[in-house]
């Protein structure tokens, strides 16, 4: 019996350097082997490829050919020049660029092959040690072939030349239809099958708004994220949207606290918010989200912590007027270069673009702190559901980053409530979720404030008056009566006839105190009358005493003569 062959060894990766795209494929292309880039009309493939080209020169010292077939070589180098890659200082030694555009008035006559240019490559590789080669919009030539054979034989006669040289190569081809057809409706579609990963990128609009997704499609002898994720073209390029990846280690977490920029809410969270924790404040408009987060901004600098205001809603100008009525004053940190704000209302493209640019300004600030007014305009750029995965991404990116993060979501005041969280419905996601809200009483509308939960501490479940004065923002003491809360007038009203009822009892009470007083000396007056009295009566008493035992006595010598008397008669004989 023949002894099976031994398994293959799983390929190494090629990092493309491209943010997201290498931690999906859990390092990148398959080192020595040929991977099929597949996109639509503007999907980026040439940006991919060059990306991965660049990066390999630049950080993997693995030096690089890009073999162009429609655009020129001048051409690719300066629309490369926007994302800042450098090319002029890679050439010639790590990064060379072929023309091989077949020329415009060509006239084929007879067959050819690819075996004159892959001997041309061959040498250009021998000589600068490449070990990364692209062939951009390889279907140009192919389409120059007479039948599905020759084509068919001249891509294997290149995916053999590759896996002889041991190149990581990139193959681009467009994508009939956006790249929504299966790969046996492609013109080339048999190369899906010869490849060892194919990536298909596609680009199409959803509700208006641009949409630009990249999806895996194989990869042998390795694992990786199935699903389609979005992408944008940035300023450096390519950025892939990833939330939090598998195996990754757990973001550092701190338990040191920052204010809020209200004392009291301080109080109530039990020291403030958690350093690069998520907050999302909620309400109606008109309740004040917009000032709990200035304040947060504002507490934010002065503590000397760079922070970045987001408005979506206003011009950053308008934000600093608009706050400095409650005494937040941010002009001075905005003049000192800690707080930058910035009115996202110019911000155009899809949700993912946004968090791109959000990302970026927070670089390159520098922040700390961040602030996004509100949070849920990602959801009109694009759908809800996009919008919702973003928001994920934002809140995890800010986590990792340790940026303590603040977000204000607005509520529709004809359908929300306070328990069905935000449009985006990241209240889940949030570690504390502040909720403002409108209380109605006497015709009069008045600002109160809840926590609906803080993550990890203890905090008050009381329904706080927020109010709002030129002294700025602070939270009323609760004040009910009859179990419910009063606010705003009617709590003034309230107290001032508690207050009222207090000083009318203490007036009666002194009066009380006075008649009492009055009462007591009476009875002390009285009481010494009757003791004066009894003194009198005693004394009487006692004088009476005396009078009689001396009148007693006297009776009593008195008796005493008198016998002695009569004993004297009757010695000297007188008859009886």
């Amino acid at each position: 019996m023949k002894a099976a062959a031994p398994a293959a060894p799983a390929p190494t990766k090629a990092a493309t350097g491209i943010t997201g795209f290498d931690e999906i494929t859990g390092g990148g292309l398959p080192r020595g082997r040929t991977t099929l880039l597949v996109g639509g009309p503007g999907s980026g493939k040439t940006v991919f490829a060059m990306q991965c080209l660049v990066h390999g020169a630049r950080s993997c010292k693995e030096p690089g050919i890009f073999v162009a077939f429609e655009e020129t070589s001048q051409r690719i180098r300066a629309n490369s020049e926007g994302f800042g890659w450098g090319l002029e200082s890679l050439h010639p030694k790590r990064l060379v660029l072929v023309d091989a555009q077949p020329a415009p008035d060509l006239i084929q006559s007879g067959t050819f092959d690819l075996g004159g240019m892959l001997a041309a490559l061959e040498v250009q590789a021998r000589q600068m040690g490449a070990r990364r080669i692209v062939f951009d919009a390889l279907d140009i030539v192919l389409a120059l072939l007479p039948d599905a054979t020759a084509k068919r034989r001249e891509v294997y006669r290149l995916h053999d030349w590759l896996i002889a040289h041991g190149l990581t190569a990139i193959i681009t081809a467009k994508a009939d239809g956006g790249g929504t057809r299966t790969a046996g409706e492609q013109p080339f579609g048999f190369m899906y099958f010869m490849v060892d990963c194919t990536v298909i990128l596609s680009h199409r609009v959803v509700l208006g708004i641009s949409q630009r997704d990249l999806r895996v499609q194989k990869y042998r002898g390795s694992a990786f994220d199935e699903n389609e994720t979005p992408f944008v073209i940035g300023s450096g390029g390519f950025d892939v949207a990833i939330a939090h990846v598998s195996g990754r280690t757990d973001t550092a977490t701190s338990s040191e606290r920052v204010g809020s920029g209200v004392a009291r809410l301080d109080t109530m969270l039990g020291g403030g918010y958690y350093r690069g924790a998520t907050m999302l404040i909620t309400g109606f408009p008109g309740t004040a989200k917009t000032t709990l987060s200035g304040a947060f901004a504002e507490a934010a600098c002065q503590r000397g912590e760079r922070t970045l205001f987001v408005s979506f809603d206003s011009d950053g100008s308008e934000v600093v007027r608009n706050l400095a009525s409650v005494h937040i004053q941010l002009a001075r940190h905005v003049k000192s270069g800690l707080l930058r704000m910035v009115s996202a209302r110019t911000f155009t493209g899809s949700a993912e673009s946004f968090l791109v640019r959000i990302k970026a300004l927070t670089q390159e600030h520098g922040a700390r702190c961040l602030v996004i007014d509100p949070v849920s305009a990602l959801s009109k750029a694009g759908n809800e559901l996009t919008a919702h995965r973003v928001a994920e991404r934002l809140i995890d990116w800010s986590k990792s980053a340790g940026i303590t993060l603040v977000c204000t979501s607005p509520l529709d005041e004809l359908s929300a409530t306070a328990g069905s969280g935000s449009p985006l419905h990241i209240s889940t996601l949030a570690d504390t979720w502040i909720h403002l809200s409108y209380l109605v009483q006497a015709g009069e509308r008045n600002r109160g404030m809840s926590i609906i939960k803080s993550r990890g501490t203890a905090h008050s479940s009381q329904v706080r008056e927020l109010v709002l004065s030129d002294d700025g923002v602070t939270l009323a003491d609760i004040y009910t009566a009859g179990g419910e809360v009063l606010m705003g007038t009617l709590r003034w009203e309230k107290e001032r006839a508690v207050h009222a009822a207090a000083a009318a009892a203490e007036v009666a009470s002194k009066l009380k105190r006075v008649k009492l007083d009055a009462e007591e000396a009476e009875l002390e007056v009285r009481i010494r009358s009757l003791q004066t009295e009894l003194v009198a009566k005693q004394v009487e008493k006692s004088l009476l005493a005396q009078t009689t035992e001396i009148r007693d006595e006297e009776l009593s010598q008195g008796r005493s003569q008198m016998r002695e008397l009569r004993g004297a008669d009757a010695a000297k004989g007188t008859p009886p």
